[in-house]
């Protein structure tokens, strides 16, 4: 029998969100999972699944039962001829890449980050950047899905199609996702170039951005000029890296904090900071060849507040400008470097921020040095009025302000969805005060 614990304290891993579950499970197998839900219908509790802990919201938190799926990563068939893995949907990218390596396989895409589960990094519609690529779900084949009842559902294009669709971007509320089967390609490394520019020349020439390099990004820094471009495309070269480049990166993230921790006291230092970094970092040609989940993937190196909304791909220009002149006319509303702009193709998940567009994510920041808090609320709201004026929505992981009639409003398949949640859990055994803001 699965036993909880209780007096765990859970955090994510920006500790801006936590919450005391009245007991913390770890369940090893299925089975002990149908227990920890026999439970919780016998009690009347809710239940909330976490794995990496990653997301930046309040999303994974609950005061009644939360079942940790960190014992439940193994992969399990590696099929090389369809070039597709299943695994446990606890199971850490971070693991599965190295795994898949050994199989000389990799999945096409990646977010920033690998320290998160395979079911929540689906579930939350995590992304990175490509016009060809579609967020992180787009590579799922099928799953298994365990409900509120106890029952288990296979779910893919051919069978239960429906389920598919809501599924593959589930946010934790249609029951625990016990295996995910992904489409894989052959192994294969990138070459990262880096390169300066202003965000006027990368406005003006987007599309010719977007069609010379497969994993295009850029960042701008707020309260300049400044862009550093970054290209990531497949390439037959061996790997190679500056090292004298990396040492400094890591030398001067660690002058970063410093440099905000002293702008908490002197907020008028945020431009000349950003200023600053773009010199010392981004002013030279850079260029890294590694095997791709290298490349896609870098070290968070401090705690952070983030925001991250998908608008239409033809609104990018106008919510960026705009976004630069609400900062030029409120020289009291800093932000840190950098705001993330990347790209993203459409897809037909129902509550996908793509779903039915290719996207831009613009992705915002504010640093907290040293753990400290630092007035972002002012920055929040005008980038999320912004955001919805250009048709934004949200990032499922990330912290915003929206209701049930904002989303009404972004997805034209949010009632469809709505009505699937609430024929696989009538009782509401999934819900926490995050997802009540979503659905009532």
């Amino acid at each position: 029998m699965v036993h909880g614990q209780g007096g765990v304290r859970f955090q994510n891993w920006a500790k801006t969100y936590g919450s005391s579950p009245e007991l913390y499970f770890q369940p090893a197998t299925v089975d002990e999972v149908k227990e920890i839900l026999a439970l919780a219908r016998q009690k009347n509790k809710k239940v909330k699944v976490v794995g990496g802990g990653h997301s930046p919201s309040d999303i994974a938190c609950t005061d009644d039962f939360m079942v940790q799926m960190g014992k439940m990563n193994k992969i399990l068939t590696v099929d090389k001829e369809k070039k597709q893995v299943t695994v446990e949907a606890g199971i850490l990218l971070r693991d599965l890449n190295v795994e898949l390596s050994k199989h000389g396989l990799a999945l096409p895409i990646l977010g920033a980050v690998s320290e998160v589960a395979a079911a929540g990094v689906i579930g939350t519609a995590t992304h990175n950047t490509g016009i060809r690529h579609g967020i992180l779900a787009t590579q799922v084949v099928s799953l298994t899905l365990l409900t509120a009842s106890g029952e288990i559902l296979e779910c893919s294009k051919s069978v239960n199609p429906d389920l598919y669709q809501a599924a593959c971007v589930h946010l934790g509320c249609l029951g625990i996702i016990l295996t995910v089967t992904f489409q894989c390609v052959p192994e294969f490394y990138l070459q990262e170039t880096t390169f300066p520019s202003t965000l006027q020349e990368v406005l003006d020439n987007l599309d010719s951005h977007l069609k010379k390099s497969e994993y295009f990004r850029f960042l701008w820094f707020p309260h300049s000029e400044n862009v550093s471009v970054i290209y990531q495309d497949h390439t037959n070269k061996p790997p190679s890296s500056s090292t004298t480049w990396f040492w400094d990166y890591a030398v001067g993230y660690y002058l970063l904090e410093f440099l905000l921790w002293i702008s908490t006291f002197l907020p008028f230092l945020v431009p000349w900071i950003n200023r600053f970094f773009f010199w010392l970092l981004f002013t030279s040609k850079v260029e890294n060849v590694n095997v791709s989940y290298k490349i896609f993937n870098y070290e968070c190196r401090f705690k952070q507040h983030v925001q991250d909304w998908a608008i239409p791909i033809e609104k990018t220009k106008e919510a960026l400008l705009e976004l630069k002149e609400v900062l030029e006319n409120n020289p009291k509303v800093v932000a840190h470097y950098p705001v993330e702009v990347r790209f993203t193709r459409e897809d037909d998940f129902l509550l996908s921020p793509c779903f039915q567009r290719d996207s831009c994510y613009l992705n915002i920041i504010m640093y907290r040095p040293y753990g400290k808090d630092v007035p972002h609320l002012d920055y929040w709201l005008a980038y999320e009025g912004i955001m919805k004026k250009f048709g934004g929505r949200p990032h499922w992981a990330k912290a915003h302000t929206c209701t049930r009639k904002d989303f009404e409003r972004m997805y034209p398949s949010f009632q469809k969805f709505c009505s699937i949640r609430e024929k696989l859990d009538p009782r509401g055994m999934f819900m926490n005060t995050y997802l009540e803001k979503v659905f009532y």
